[in-house]
């Protein structure tokens, strides 16, 4: 038997998953309020996406991460269109694009769930990366999901050592 985790794209995962986040965060917003609601919500899913970013920092050849290999990763989030980016530049200090279509963002929408799609999605661009390598930090002003035209990410590779 095959103990290698099942891979499915990341925007069927997020789908998945705000079926399951979504009525648990109305109940939360009924019971205590939604200011309370979004901070755990906002609090659980950068966790997450901090273990995620180790995780795939431990699938790297001898652990070693890189802006390289970082950029490399974008291909799971851009997979199946999820994602329509413009790159601006990609080197081994920086990575910077903006997304003019969000199809994360078009899926929270038509579930009802915009209201909470940064916390979902969006929130999770940032500590993912202090996860994967702490030297990497990134840097948006605009969000889709927030009502721009376009998503602004501006990664830099500052080593911390």
């Amino acid at each position: 038997m095959d103990d290698k985790p099942l891979e499915i794209p990341v925007l069927l995962k997020r789908r998945l998953q705000a079926q399951v986040i979504g009525p648990i965060h109305a109940e939360m917003v009924a019971a205590i309020g939604q200011e309370k609601a979004d901070a755990i919500l906002d609090s659980a899913i950068r966790k997450a996406a901090i273990a995620e970013g180790q995780a795939f920092a431990a699938k790297e050849p001898g652990g070693e991460t890189s802006m390289a290999s970082f950029i490399k990763l974008y291909e799971l989030w851009t997979a199946d269109s999820a994602l329509e980016i413009e790159v601006l530049q990609a080197t081994d200090e920086a990575y910077d694009f903006n997304v003019t279509r969000c199809r994360y963002a078009e899926t929270y929408r038509e579930m009802g769930l915009a209201g909470i799609g940064h916390l979902m999605s969006c929130n999770r661009d940032g500590t993912f990366c202090e996860g994967y390598d702490p030297n990497i930090r990134l840097e948006r002003k605009e969000t889709i999901m927030a009502g721009a035209s376009s998503c602004t990410f501006r990664y830099r590779y500052q080593r911390t050592e």
